[in-house]
């Protein structure tokens, strides 16, 4: 045990002696890791897992919330890109395939035209097949699957919560007969036009940076995770990056204006930090403060990109779900984006601030939005009164809970935490 880990054990018992609380027996042989996280500070979930084994009632609330989701997964799943029904364009049932939603075909499917083609667009109503015929689905549930089985790991202790998240992470990124290959060349495709489409890498990028912190969490020492599986998800990881970083999808992604470009910022840098690469994190990061938040937030706080959308509010807290993500992988690098103010005053704090009278509920939201979720905002409203906003901390009571709870004290990074399918959204 090292010096600070020995210091740490003494000052759990020296808080439990003044409060005459009992020392839990966990406490006195071994200190919980800290996980090498890309977004969530692994040194505050340290903390916080040394105050749960400490009693504290408000977090053990808290994984009741936690574990009651986790134990939901352990009877699904896992899932894998092999299980579609047709395969990708390219014929690799390795590859991931995602569908743009309105999109339909216009003929009964044959075996020479396998999809029905040609498809139109009807705007606004959602093809079902986009969720039974793709991996779409199935690559969020492993994403959230694997986000809450790790925490619910890390803070409990039980096994069978580590044992499915393993599992659940080899069948679809590392088991030769079940992977998926490191691309997105297959995302939000539409038969007989497009193969695959830049847009598509968002699929990716609003959630998976939850996979790099779950194996964080897991590479403390979960059971069952071995070091072939952190050998082979680190290179899977590292492969995905290449791709991200030099395809012709990627560039233009890396190009867009709007959340798309955000998103994909927020995901290479996350990336590029858990790979080991510190200098691409750091740039990309540091790079958000000009291209994307004096670009996209305006002097008083609004983003008039997401304004126009007629679901404005879920688009603005969707946005700054990646600006705030952004600027917790910049607590790793050196970069403080809650700090910078843009040539107009534009800032993060600004652009939180602008959806807390709708956010605590003392008024309406006076832009379009056709099915408004108070508890969008919930998490980046946490992520800013974190940050130091005053405004933020006295608005946190007045927060909405979203369903299941707010697990915020246990894994403090925000999260989309309303649904970008429902009612219909497009990219």
């Amino acid at each position: 045990m090292s010096a600070l880990s020995r210091l740490s054990v003494l000052l759990v018992a020296l808080t439990a002696f003044a409060t005459g609380a009992a020392v839990p027996a966990a406490s006195a042989h071994a200190m919980p890791k800290v996980p090498h996280t890309a977004v969530l500070d692994g040194t505050r979930l340290q903390q916080t897992k040394l105050r749960l084994d400490r009693g504290d009632r408000q977090l053990r609330q808290a994984v009741r919330a936690l574990t009651t989701r986790a134990d939901k997964w352990l009877n699904q799943g896992p899932w894998t890109v092999v299980d579609k029904p047709r395969p990708a364009p390219g014929g690799d049932v390795h590859d991931y395939l995602s569908q743009a939603p309105y999109w339909w075909p216009t003929t009964p499917p044959t075996a020479d035209n396998p999809w029905g083609c040609p498809y139109v667009q009807r705007d606004g109503e959602r093809n079902p097949e986009v969720d039974s015929g793709t991996d779409r689905q199935d690559v969020e549930k492993t994403f959230d699957s694997v986000y809450d089985l790790s925490l619910a790991w890390y803070y409990t202790g039980q096994k069978r919560y580590a044992e499915k998240a393993g599992q659940v992470l080899r069948t679809w990124f590392l088991d030769p007969a079940t992977r998926m290959n490191p691309n997105l060349n297959h995302a939000q495709f539409i038969p007989c036009r497009f193969d695959g489409r830049a847009i598509g890498i968002i699929d990716f990028s609003q959630s998976f940076t939850s996979v790099l912190d779950a194996l964080a969490l897991l590479d403390t020492g979960a059971p069952g995770w071995t070091r072939t599986d952190r050998v082979g998800m680190a290179r899977w990881n590292s492969d995905f990056l290449g791709w991200l970083r030099n395809s012709d999808f990627g560039k233009e992604e890396a190009a867009a204006t709007n959340n798309h470009g955000t998103f994909y910022d927020m995901q290479l840098a996350a990336l590029a930090y858990a790979t080991g690469d510190r200098d691409l994190a750091r740039r990309t990061v540091l790079n958000v403060r000009s291209t994307r938040i004096a670009s996209q937030i305006a002097s008083d706080g609004s983003q008039p990109q997401e304004l126009t959308r007629t679901r404005s509010w879920h688009y603005s807290t969707f946005s700054l779900v990646a600006h705030t993500r952004l600027a917790a992988i910049g607590r790793h690098v050196g970069v403080n984006l809650w700090a910078y103010r843009g040539p107009d005053g534009q800032s993060l704090f600004r652009a939180v601030d602008y959806l807390l009278p709708s956010a605590t509920g003392a008024a309406a939201w006076p832009h379009p939005e056709l099915g408004f979720l108070r508890y969008a905002a919930t998490d980046v409203v946490h992520a800013a009164a974190d940050a130091g906003d005053a405004r933020a901390r006295r608005a946190v009571p007045s927060l909405e809970a979203p369903p299941g709870g707010d697990l915020w004290v246990l894994r403090p990074a925000a999260e989309q935490l309303d649904s970008i399918t429902s009612p219909p959204s497009g990219p």
